[in-house]
């Protein structure tokens, strides 16, 4: 156990230590993240593969007292350590993003793929990249569980935490994600990529037999393909619309009660999949894909937090979509909600 005797949690961070200024080593660390640099797949707005730095560095002006970090001591004291982000996997994720730029744009205007063999070529080469990508991640994780830690994916976009999901399947059993999210994620390899940013709930339903139920909060854009799978998944997906959570707050219900409900919907092990873009946009200015609508972070915060209090147990987590905006402010919300959700996982 490191000595935190010389540690000084009131003081200004150490940019000499790692995330949120914590002097922690990840062999110490109950906690790790794993930065995911890939934004391939990204169908409007660009910049997420490197939100990881930019979230790091906003990290070391977040203040390390934290109220919802019950047990006898803060949360943070068990250690929090964040990876580098791996560089190759970045400049795999930067010519390819440059690849699809151009494939999108191809499509847009109607043209068909298979007329033209340098779109084909792309498509291929854009496809064997996010299976690359989801290994990577994939092995990863499983090393890191391997050694009891606790992980968490910071993306990147949506695409990112699929390896992630699959490790911890094979280590927990059975399981459920809790996904906030505008969108539902749940198309059948949307503009042809297999492992798109907005299918990585439909690929996790396909390809993760363990994966019991998908209660999905915060959703207000989707088609009706989403819709039709919904519909006829027999309750696997539960998906709570923001314009239905609001009609029943405009009607009297309370948070508390729609949260308990939310829950109610839950196993007992639950993997949390917050894609940023379902907060009101003020917080994530810079997110890919916003949407008019959206949480505020402590109705999403009070809703984590009301899991481990149900006592189910949160065996994962992923943070995503987080844009890179010229004042970094979408960085600083990021930081400040990977602070409470880490000490959250660890209470």
């Amino acid at each position: 156990m490191i000595d935190l005797s010389g540690f000084d949690p009131n003081s200004v961070a150490n940019p000499n230590n790692n995330i949120f200024g914590l002097p922690f080593t990840e062999e110490d660390a109950r906690l790790v993240i794993l930065p995911v640099p890939w934004e391939v797949t990204v169908s409007y707005g660009a910049g997420t593969a490197r939100a990881a730095d930019h979230v790091f560095k906003s990290s070391w002006q977040v203040d390390l007292m934290d109220a919802d970090g019950k047990g006898p001591e803060p949360g943070w004291k068990q250690g929090f350590f964040m990876r580098e982000p791996d560089k190759k996997l970045l400049l795999k994720s930067d010519y390819l993003r440059k690849e699809a730029e151009l494939y999108i744009d191809y499509i847009a205007q109607g043209a068909e793929v298979e007329q033209n063999k340098f779109m084909c070529k792309s498509l291929k080469e854009i496809n064997a990249g996010s299976v690359y990508m989801n290994n990577w991640v994939y092995e990863n994780a499983r090393d890191l569980l391997a050694k009891d830690k606790l992980v968490g994916v910071l993306g990147g976009d949506h695409s990112t935490p699929l390896g992630l999901m699959k490790a911890l399947a094979e280590k927990h059993g059975d399981f459920g994600i809790l996904q906030i999210d505008a969108h539902c994620d749940l198309r059948k390899a949307y503009e042809n990529f297999t492992y798109s940013h907005a299918s990585v709930m439909y690929n996790a339903l396909q390809e993760i037999p363990q994966l019991t139920k998908l209660v999905q909060v915060g959703i207000r854009d989707y088609c009706e393909e989403e819709w039709q799978l919904i519909c006829s998944s027999n309750f696997k997906v539960v998906t709570y619309f923001d314009k239905m959570i609001k009609e029943r707050q405009y009607e009297g219900q309370t948070w508390k009660l729609i949260a308990d409900e939310i829950i109610h919907n839950l196993p007992q092990k639950v993997y949390l999949s917050f894609d940023i873009d379902g907060l009101d946009r003020k917080y994530c200015p810079n997110t890919g894909t916003p949407v008019s609508g959206g949480f505020e972070t402590e109705q999403v915060i009070y809703l984590i937090k009301k899991i481990k209090e149900s006592g189910r147990e949160l065996i994962g987590f992923d943070l995503v979509e987080i844009g890179v905006g010229d004042n970094d402010w979408d960085s600083n919300v990021g930081a400040r909600l990977l602070f409470r959700i880490c000490n959250i996982m660890v209470s």
